[in-house]
C-alpha cells in the first residue's frame, strides 16, 4: 500500500527508489535540483519522471531528485525554506501562502482539469453537496489543495466549514477505508488517484462534485519569486523538459515507455500493470488543457480570481491579495511551448 511520508519541510525524504537523477552517469557540470511532491505518487508528478526517464532534465543539465512530502502546506514549506527548487502545490494553498507574504509563485498549470472531487460511498443516500450539511467531509492532509477545492464546493453551497460541516484530516488509502467504514467521515475530498485507488481496493465511491467545479485547475509547478528573478533560465530549463515529458506522455505511441517510467519512480505503483495503467489514465486526462490553443501549461486569470474568490468566502484567507497576478504566470510554459512546436 502507498503511503504518504509524514514529515516536516525540514526533514525532506526520498521516495524509494524515486529520488532517482536525470542521468545515471551524472556530469560534474550538472545543477542538482530537487523538485518536491505533496504524494509519493509517481503517477501525479508523471511528466516529471517522464521527462527523467528520457532525459530532458540532462539535456538541460539538470540532475532532478524527487522527493516525496505530505501535502501542499509542506511543499510551499520546502520551497520557502530553500530546501527545494520546484514543487507541484495547489493553486488554493499559494495564495494562502502568499497571504502570508510568502513568495510562492505558479509556472505551470498540470491539472488543468480539477483533479479533486467529492465522493461518497457507492451505497450512500447523499446524492450532492447540499445533502453534507453537520456532515463530516475527510482530507488527505490538513492544508492541501483537496482541502481548498472542498471549501469551494462547499461555500457554493452557501456552507462554510466549523459552521455548517467538518473537516476531518484521515489521510489517504487505507486510512481513508478505515474511516468511511467506521463512519468517522460522510464524504471524502479526495484526488482522481485517491477515488481510483479506493475504489480498486474495493471501497466503492461515487463523485457527487458539481459539473460547474470542473474548471478549478489543481495541482501545479511552483517556485520562489527570488528563484524566478535570480535564476530566469534555470526555471525556463526545468519548465521546457517538464513540458516535453508532458507532451511524450499524451502520445499513446509512447505509453510503454512512460509506463516503466513512472515504475521505476514508484515500484509500488507498478506492481499491478492493469491499475497503474487504469490510473495514468484517470490522472492523465486532467492534464489536458480544455483549450489546447493557449498550449500546455496555461493558467487562466479568471479562474484564479475564483479560487480565491472562494478562498475569502470560506473564510481560508482574510481579503484578496493585493496583486493577485503575481501567484501565477505564463511566461515559462509560453516559451516552453514554443520549444515544442
Amino acid at each position: 500500500m502507498i503511503t504518504r511520508r509524514l514529515i516536516t519541510a525540514g526533514l525532506i525524504a526520498a521516495l524509494p527508489l524515486a529520488g532517482i537523477v536525470a542521468n545515471q552517469a551524472v556530469a560534474q557540470d550538472m545543477r542538482d535540483i530537487t523538485f518536491v511532491q505533496p504524494s509519493p505518487s509517481a503517477i501525479n508528478s508523471f511528466p516529471v519522471f517522464v521527462a527523467i526517464g528520457e532525459g530532458y532534465f540532462a539535456e538541460e543539465g539538470l540532475n532532478v531528485t524527487v522527493e516525496a512530502i505530505n501535502g501542499s502546506g509542506a511543499v510551499l514549506q520546502a520551497l520557502s525554506a530553500g530546501q527545494a527548487h520546484f514543487g507541484r502545490p495547489g493553486p488554493g494553498p499559494v495564495i494562502a501562502a502568499r497571504s502570508r507574504d510568502v513568495d510562492a509563485v505558479f509556472i505551470y498549470n498540470v491539472a488543468a482539469r480539477s483533479n479533486f472531487g467529492i465522493v461518497v460511498r457507492e451505497d450512500s443516500e447523499i446524492q450532492s453537496p447540499a445533502e453534507l450539511k453537520g456532515k463530516v467531509i475527510g482530507t488527505g492532509t490538513a492544508d492541501g489543495a483537496e482541502v481548498g477545492f472542498a471549501r469551494n464546493v462547499m461555500a457554493g453551497q452557501g456552507m462554510i466549514a466549523g459552521e455548517d460541516f467538518e473537516f476531518l484530516t484521515v489521510g489517504d488509502g487505507g486510512p481513508a477505508t478505515v474511516a468511511f467504514n467506521s463512519g468517522e467521515m460522510d464524504a471524502y475530498s479526495s484526488s482522481t488517484a485517491d477515488a481510483a485507488i479506493l475504489n480498486q481496493r474495493g471501497m466503492a465511491v461515487r463523485d457527487i462534485t458539481p459539473p460547474e467545479f470542473a474548471r478549478f485547475f489543481g495541482n501545479g509547478i511552483a517556485t520562489m519569486g527570488d528563484t524566478i528573478r535570480n535564476e530566469p533560465e534555470l526555471v525556463e530549463k526545468f519548465i521546457r523538459a517538464f513540458a516535453k515529458g508532458h507532451a511524450f506522455a499524451l502520445d499513446d505511441a509512447n505509453r510503454e515507455a512512460v509506463l516503466a517510467h513512472l515504475k521505476d519512480g514508484n515500484p509500488q505503483e507498478g506492481e499491478d500493470a492493469e491499475f497503474q495503467s487504469a490510473l495514468f489514465d484517470a490522472v492523465r486526462s486532467k492534464t489536458i488543457p480544455v483549450d489546447m490553443s493557449k498550449g500546455l501549461g496555461y493558467l487562466p486569470a479568471e479562474v484564479w480570481e475564483e479560487w480565491q474568490a472562494s478562498l475569502v468566502a470560506g473564510g481560508e484567507i482574510a481579503a484578496p491579495l493585493d496583486d493577485l497576478s503575481a501567484a501565477f504566470t505564463n511566461e515559462f510554459s509560453a516559451k516552453a511551448n514554443e520549444a515544442l512546436n
